[in-house]
Formats: C-alpha cells, sequence, structure tokens
C-alpha cells in the first residue's frame, strides 16, 4: 500500500523558463503561491545555466516548498526549447508558460484556468493586442518590431490570432504531448511554434493583460532574437525535412560570397589581375571567417564559443570549408567536363555539396555539445 502523498498530484504546471533571473525568483515564487491558492500546482522553472546563481536559488527554494522544481539545462539553450522541455516533464493536465522577469500578470491564471476548462478549449492566451490589453511602457521602435511580427505570425498560421507571439499561455499536456515531434523548438517565440505545429486547428481564447515594465535585470531580446524568429518562420515554410540551423548556415554562407567579392576586387583595383591568386587566397580566408563568427553569434548562438574555444573553432572551421571547397569545385568540374549537366547544374550541385559537407563537419567538429561527465 502506498503512503500518503505530501501534496496532491498537480492540476496545473506553470513553466518558467529563466536566464539570469536569480534576482525576481522569490517573487515569483511568492506571487504563483498567492494567486494560486486552492488549486494543486507545481512551479517548474527551467534554467539554462545562469551564471548568476539562478539554479542556486531555485535549489534553495525548492527544498522548503516540494511545489517548485528546477530543471538545469546544461550545454543547451532558448526559451521555446526550455519551455517544451519543462512542460514534457510534468504530469498535469493543465501547462502554462509565462517569464520569469515579472512582465506577464500571474493574476491572470486562475482566470485562464477557468476559462480553460469550462469552455472546453486547447488553449488560452494572455494577449496584449485585444480590447483591455497593452504592451506597457515599449519604445516605438519595439512596437514596430512587435507589429510586423505579428503580422508575419498571423499570415503563417492563417488563424485569427490576435497575440502570435505572446509568451504568456495555458494549454492541455496532450495537446503539447500531440505535437512536439513537429516543433522546432527554435528562438523565443514557443506559442507560434505550437500552433503550426498542430494538425488539427486549436480552439482558442485570448483574455487581455497589460504587459508590465521588467522590474530587475535588463531584456535580453536583442536582433538575434528577430534572426531566429525569421528562421522559424522559414522552417515552417520549407517543413522539417531542412534542419533550421542548415538554414541559417546557408543564408550566412550565401552573404559569405558578397564578403569574398568585396575584399577580392578592391585587391584586383589596386594591384592587378596579376595578384588574382593573392587576392582570391585573402578573399577566400577573410570571407570564412565573417562565415565562421556570424554562425558562432547567431546560428550556434546556445553553443556559442568562446576564449580559447573560440581559436580552435575557427581553425577547425576554415580547414572544414577548405576541404569543402576542394569537394565543390571537384564535383562541378566532373560534372560538367563529364557532360553530365550544363555549367549551371554542374555549379548549383557542387555548391550544394559543399554546404552539405561544411554544415556536416563543422556541426561536429567544430560546435560540439558539451559531454555529460561520466
Amino acid at each position: 500500500m502506498m503512503d500518503s502523498l505530501p501534496c496532491p498530484a498537480p492540476r496545473l504546471a506553470v513553466i518558467v523558463p529563466t536566464y539570469q533571473e536569480r534576482d525576481s525568483i522569490d517573487a515569483v515564487v511568492d506571487r504563483v503561491a498567492t494567486v494560486l491558492q486552492g488549486i494543486a500546482w507545481e512551479l517548474i522553472f527551467v534554467d539554462d545555466d545562469s551564471p548568476d546563481g539562478t539554479a542556486d536559488r531555485v535549489r534553495a527554494i525548492a527544498q522548503r516548498d516540494p511545489r517548485v522544481r528546477l530543471l538545469h539545462r546544461i550545454g543547451r539553450r532558448g526559451l521555446s526549447s526550455a519551455c517544451i522541455e519543462g512542460m514534457m516533464a510534468s504530469t498535469a493536465p493543465i501547462l502554462a508558460v509565462m517569464d520569469g522577469d515579472l512582465q506577464h500578470d500571474e493574476t491572470l491564471l486562475p482566470h485562464m484556468l477557468a476559462v480553460l476548462e469550462r469552455e472546453q478549449l486547447d488553449l488560452v492566451v494572455g494577449s496584449r493586442y485585444v480590447e483591455g490589453g497593452g504592451v506597457g511602457e515599449w519604445a516605438a521602435q519595439r512596437q514596430s518590431m512587435s507589429r510586423l511580427a505579428t503580422r508575419l505570425g498571423q499570415v503563417l498560421l492563417r488563424a485569427d490570432l490576435k497575440d502570435p507571439m505572446s509568451g504568456f499561455f495555458m494549454v492541455r499536456a496532450v495537446v503539447v504531448q500531440a505535437c512536439v515531434r513537429r516543433m522546432s523548438g527554435v528562438g523565443f517565440k514557443i506559442l507560434l511554434d505550437l500552433f503550426s505545429a498542430a494538425e488539427q486547428p486549436l480552439r482558442f481564447r485570448e483574455l487581455p493583460y497589460r504587459f508590465r515594465p521588467r522590474a530587475v535585470g535588463r531584456s535580453k531580446l536583442d536582433h538575434a532574437v528577430v534572426w531566429e524568429y525569421l528562421l522559424m518562420l522559414a522552417q515552417k515554410i520549407v517543413g522539417p525535412v531542412i534542419p533550421v540551423r542548415f538554414i541559417a548556415f546557408s543564408v550566412i554562407g550565401g552573404f559569405g560570397v558578397f564578403v569574398h567579392l568585396a575584399v577580392l576586387w578592391p585587391i584586383l583595383r589596386i594591384m592587378g589581375t596579376d595578384a588574382f591568386l593573392l587576392g582570391q587566397t585573402v578573399a577566400t580566408l577573410v570571407a570564412m571567417t565573417s562565415n565562421f563568427f556570424l554562425n558562432n553569434l547567431l546560428t550556434y548562438r546556445d553553443m556559442r564559443l568562446r576564449g580559447r574555444q573560440l581559436l580552435w573553432g575557427w581553425f577547425s572551421f576554415v580547414l572544414a570549408c577548405s576541404i569543402g571547397a576542394l569537394a565543390n569545385v571537384g564535383i562541378a568540374n566532373y560534372l560538367f567536363q563529364g557532360g553530365h549537366s550544363g555549367w549551371f547544374f554542374s555549379a548549383l550541385a557542387g555548391i550544394l555539396v559543399g554546404a552539405v559537407w561544411n554544415y556536416a563537419v563543422t556541426a561536429v567538429y567544430t560546435w560540439k555539445r558539451p559531454r555529460a561527465s561520466a
């Protein structure tokens, strides 16, 4: 016979992804506990190895309150993937997602739960863009970016969702479990990912809330977030067959062509065509270097190399891409000289082989995920 449980099984799990949010953890726990009185709940913080000790603060609180849990991720980073791992780690039938910076209105949680269960919905969204909601004290530039991203998301979803960029929502666990394998887990917009991965249209309702100003710390939104959002949209268009990192890698590779030509042209203008070999060598090295740093900053943002690893990463990237360039030329020349295809398709085949090689090899040897210690 089983011993009596210290607390009932959770009816609602609140998932809070964190990165450097130590100063707000206590307030999040206190506010959630206050508004969810009378409801069996658990609070799951998913921390991406914050250097400020966020995970340690959660551990200390969890020692006193078993309803508070921690998922401490090592070698992984990203809001969407953190939310997915947190949701899949709970047995609660209802899941809520909210930020750990106190900008989402936790007092809406009981109302979201009541509406979700009463109206037999799949999902309830905390919305800034329905009557009664608002974005608070956002600067004009951020409001413009949010409106543009919202319009793009609405076009992709083909659903009358006023705030597809919201990071504050409540969903039935069975809905997440049904579509989680089709979710990309890329970027910051988990709600858009969830909607686009669902095979059937989701039954939803939006409830208004006003976005609060950040109380502590500083916003982690930057231009890389916009990049990740565009990548997620691109993958939703082309489908899951092509990895989103390969899309990013290829886009940056295309930009490298312009860098290459921008370096080669002035060298030839100054030194003449006799310096073509020198110019081509210098331009190739500069383009590879720019590609490496852009991929490190954007494509592999969650595994960014720093310090001594940066030098080794650059060396392995240049070496892999040099071999890829030889494969590119060799394949293209074989197809063209052998009469298998015209110059355009021969060149295209060479570029594709080189790109796949560069992506595959650098993913294994340049941006390696850290191995867990035995």
